[in-house]
């Protein structure tokens, strides 16, 4: 597959024209965050941006609407946040986040900055596409179904699974190995894409997971394993295997106000930010847990694993998209307020969901054809994605009803 135009996945320092202002991307390897690093994102949030710092499902931070895009790229360099001006848009790696800490089978924390650190070091690997994804599973298996162009995935301390365009390769690799093998894809990916800068992702190119792993001259084994698909979310008191405790906060929409960073920022400890647009909070005492829930509950952090903010994401919708038919979060935030977003195993007898027990003789009807509802209308259980028009931007992977506007309404498919 071959889209035709290079990718224009935005950056630190290649800002998005979004339709409110400026949108800039900044990659944050692992997802971790020290104190030093949220202060300053939270107070260019406040400075130089809307006031919010915005969470993406690849454990990525942005700003909209930035204002001085130069001073911006001075206060991330600063921090940190800028190691590489060529190579900033490549760093897309999602790692286990609570690896280490809580579980797992092997600790992947020391793969993260080395897998950073050979990306940065490989002049060529400039040139992969910014929506290129790594992954660095420890074996829960949290990490390894979100579609990861290179990820490895532990099968025990020592031994890690080669996954290729989001499916197990069927090589294994010793845990020494891992990013020499997954930096030796990178550049096999290259070689593969040639000239065609339509090609964005490794499953784009026919065949390409098994191509790579040609290249690499590797033997894969006969049995693959299954990877998982939706895994709960870590959220709320998670006592860590050394006695400490993490916890494990949602965001609302994952949209982070500024003066709450800055809050989490005065903790002083490491926090992570997940796939799933929330956070990590890791290497507290009993003591201070505490009182970080007793703080920022109040402030919107969620701690709560039955929260309907849980259930529910969305596209940036108006006004921050031009092609969005309207306030998508305007509407779901009212959804989840006025109780109409259910728990999953919650039975629809009402509203606008009724459809969804409508007889078999009228399944075949077309979307397109279905009445448009009215966002007050809308009352759906379990997960769902709203959005603001048909392309779905931001939808999770696995089982999510989505909940599309149109020009005249909304449909549920």
């Amino acid at each position: 597959m071959t889209r035709g135009v290079p990718d224009s996945c935005p950056g630190a320092l290649r800002l998005h024209e979004a339709a409110d202002g400026p949108l800039a991307r900044i990659r944050v390897p692992g997802g971790r965050l020290d104190s030093a690093q949220l202060q300053a994102l939270a107070e260019s949030a406040r400075d130089l941006a809307d006031g919010n710092i915005e969470l993406t499902s690849r454990g990525n931070v942005q700003l909209r609407q930035v204002r001085d895009a130069a001073e911006l790229t001075d206060r991330l360099a600063a921090v940190g946040l800028l190691p590489s001006r060529t190579h900033e848009r490549v760093r897309n790696i999602i790692a286990s986040p609570l690896s280490g800490r809580v579980g797992g089978l092997s600790d992947v924390r020391a793969l993260v900055p080395a897998l950073d650190a050979g990306l940065l070091a490989a002049p060529r690997l400039a040139d992969l596409p910014g929506r290129v994804l790594f992954t660095l599973d420890d074996g829960r298996g949290d990490v390894s179904g979100l579609g990861a162009d290179i990820g490895v995935h532990a099968i025990c301390a020592e031994e890690f699974a080669l996954l290729l365009a989001g499916r197990d390769s069927g090589v294994r690799l010793p845990a020494a190995d891992t990013v020499d093998v997954m930096l030796a894809a990178a550049h096999g990916f290259l070689e593969l894409r040639g000239e065609d800068a339509g090609r964005w992702r490794l499953d784009d190119i026919e065949q390409g997971a098994d191509r790579v792993v040609d290249l690499l001259g590797l033997s894969p084994v006969a049995d693959r394993l299954e990877l998982p698909g939706a895994r709960s979310l870590p959220i709320g008191w998670l006592e860590q295997d050394d006695g400490l405790v993490s916890l494990g906060a949602g965001v609302r929409l994952g949209c982070l106000p500024a003066r709450t960073a800055e809050f989490l920022a005065a903790v002083e400890r490491s926090i992570f930010v997940t796939p799933w647009r929330g956070l990590v909070v890791t290497d507290l005492e009993e003591w201070a847990a505490e009182q970080v829930v007793r703080v920022l509950a109040p402030m919107g952090l969620i701690f709560d694993a039955d929260s309907p903010w849980l259930l529910v994401s969305a596209c940036a919708g108006q006004p921050g998209c031009a092609k969005s038919h309207t306030d998508v979060r305007a509407d779901v935030s009212d959804a989840v307020d006025t109780g109409r977003v259910l728990p999953a195993a919650y039975p629809i007898e009402h509203g606008a969901d009724d459809r969804h027990s409508e007889p078999e003789d009228s399944a075949h009807q077309h979307v397109s054809e279905r009445p448009p509802i009215a966002a007050t209308d809308i009352s759906v259980a379990g997960r769902q994605h709203w959005s603001g028009c048909d392309r779905r931007c931001g939808r999770p992977r696995g089982e999510v009803t989505d909940i599309v506007a149109t020009d005249k309404g909304y449909r549920i498919d």
